[in-house]
């Protein structure tokens, strides 16, 4: 009870981390209506935040799996949260610069961010496995963790679109209680992490050279093209609601307050499908779910592409006045939202799937093969500026076949790509 008693502090930082991975994550996709609005850039442009923000991912998964084995999850966690700090600071400060270079600086500041986000991730699950005692308790922190992750992410896309209000006029000073309240929180978290002592997490480390192992995940067919899965799944699974947000932004019957709300109500369903899948998980197999889920997306983003947007639905959502007051109501917006909203549910339940069917049977590989798909995380920020940049060229709803091309591999890898054809190989 004792040291229950002692963890309960540091664990409810772990959680609010595991929020602000997903805040400040989240933040990049509504900050592109804002640079479109300041800057007069076009979609792919406005999606360079994004883009900067994942692109650290690439960069930073392999070194910050080596700065783990070196200092350890505590230190890497204070390492994390003063660059996430730092980044975030490097933003606000973008509001202060010229018009000639506000831009530049933002996009330094989200690249610094996405390096903050990166050893984040790689800590907050094991650290809080470790302070919850392992086993079931540790699992359902992790669990508890991830569900606050996504109401942060419902959240903030709602309260960017709140405080922009109306896009034409966005600028990033309009995004300063955002950035003050996710320094108030690393700085918040840093302090009592530095002052807690806390487990560290006995990770299990290969005694092989780094190098030989990456070589020997990689010549598992199943597991390269699980890893494709993971860079073609974060980008469809950030663009589909990113993109959905400049569109019904540039709407003047929708508006970014509105707009920021629907994108909120995509998250919030991935919620839903998260504790969903999690009640099914034992029953049904990782290739079903991401089968099924593949390819009811599939017939979502379809349903988006060739529906007539002047077809229209009543979805919930914050409506701001032109006198600044804000209301919760129904609003009218395309049907093509709601196809792209429910886009969610299907989303929810991929990254585990993809996961689990990509490293099975590795062995010994398994922990390497884990920093080779942070560092593919980074298609979260290529794929929406591809998409962006299709927009740019064809409109918004043509824009649309490349989520349906990702989805259409993510299928093809569940039905066939996750077969492992190299059992021959030794994993132990």
């Amino acid at each position: 009870m004792e040291t229950k008693k002692n963890y309960a502090l540091p664990i409810l930082m772990m959680i609010l981390l595991f929020g602000m991975i997903s805040f400040v994550t989240n933040l990049a996709a509504p900050m592109g209506v804002v640079l479109k609005s300041q800057f007069g850039v076009s979609n792919a442009m406005g999606l360079l935040g994004n883009m900067a923000n994942f692109i650290a991912y690439a960069v930073m998964g392999i070194p910050g799996g080596i700065l783990l084995q070196r200092v350890g999850y505590k230190k890497t966690a204070l390492i994390a949260i003063a660059i996430g700090f730092v980044g975030v600071l490097i933003q606000y400060l973008s509001g202060h610069a010229g018009q000639s270079s506000a831009m530049m600086v933002y996009l330094l500041g989200a690249f610094v961010a996405g390096f903050s986000m990166t050893l984040l991730n790689t800590v907050v699950n094991p650290m809080l496995n470790t302070l919850g005692g392992g086993g079931n308790k540790g699992n359902q922190l992790i669990q508890i963790g991830g569900s606050f992750n996504s109401v942060m992410a419902t959240f903030t896309p709602a309260f960017v679109g709140i405080l922009i209000g109306e896009a034409s006029k966005a600028r990033i000073t309009d995004i300063f209680p955002v950035m003050y309240i996710a320094m108030g929180v690393f700085a918040l978290v840093f302090f009592v992490l530095w002052a807690v002592s806390i487990p560290e997490p006995q990770a299990q480390w290969s005694s092989e050279p780094i190098g030989k192992l990456m070589s020997g995940a990689v010549k598992f067919r199943h597991f390269i093209l699980g890893a494709i899965g993971i860079f073609v799944y974060v980008g469809v699974e950030v663009g589909t609601p990113g993109v959905m947000l400049l569109w019904l932004s540039d709407l003047s019957s929708v508006g970014a307050t509105i707009a920021g709300s629907v994108a909120g109500t995509y998250w919030f369903l991935m919620l839903i499908g998260r504790l969903c899948g999690a009640s099914i998980g034992a029953k049904v197999s990782s290739r079903t779910m991401l089968s099924v889920g593949s390819l009811i997306a599939l017939i979502l983003i379809m349903a988006a592409i060739f529906s007539p947007t002047s077809i229209l639905v009543s979805l919930p959502v914050f409506k701001s006045s032109a006198a600044g007051a804000l209301s919760f109501g129904l609003a009218q917006v395309p049907v093509n939202a709601m196809f792209l909203v429910l886009v969610g549910l299907c989303t929810s339940i991929m990254w585990g799937g993809i996961y689990n069917l990509a490293v099975e049977g590795l062995g010994k590989y398994v922990a390497v093969a884990s920093g080779i798909f942070m560092t593919l995380v980074c298609g979260g920020g290529i794929i929406p500026a591809v998409q962006g940049w299709v927009a740019d060229v064809v409109g918004y709803q043509p824009s649309y076949w490349v989520m349906f091309a990702g989805f259409a591999y993510l299928l093809f890898y569940a039905v066939i790509g996750s077969k492992n054809v190299n059992k021959d190989i030794k994993v132990d």
